[in-house]
């Protein structure tokens, strides 16, 4: 099991989770090209008025929640769409679920209260690997 799968896989545990095909989903939401990596997430939040919310989950702190409907007006339905029809779900339950997933998988990606610089999540945390076996 990869790094980042760990870090969903706990994250998702404390939501009744624990789904795989929503650990990727939410792995490829993030790693899109479309969304800019979890610096394009954050600026969407950003963009859409809910920058307090995003700031909370990436310091350190305690992580104010974050609605389906919030979700949606930041990200559109379009998105919310696909992931419950990649789910098999209703949207409003993939809504509800990615509600729940991501503050606490966004503060689990920035330990240090800050966004990662440079390169997709997955290569980061290929180099954090990488230090913690040969450094």
């Amino acid at each position: 099991m990869g790094l980042l799968d760990q870090v969903i896989g706990n994250a998702t545990a404390g939501t009744g989770g624990g789904n795989g095909g929503l650990q990727d989903i939410v792995m490829q939401l993030i790693n899109n090209p479309q969304i800019g990596g979890l610096s394009g997430l954050a600026q969407a939040f950003q963009n859409g008025g809910l920058g307090e919310i995003v700031n909370s989950w990436i310091a350190n702190g305690p992580n104010l929640p974050v609605s389906a409907e919030q979700l949606q007006s930041v990200m559109g339905s379009s998105p919310i769409g696909a992931i419950a029809s990649q789910l098999g779900v209703s949207p409003d339950l993939a809504g509800k679920q990615l509600a729940d997933l991501l503050p606490g998988l966004v503060d689990m990606l920035t330990p240090n209260g800050q966004l990662p610089q440079g390169g997709d999540l997955m290569a980061q945390g290929m180099d954090l690997l990488k230090g913690k076996l040969l450094g």
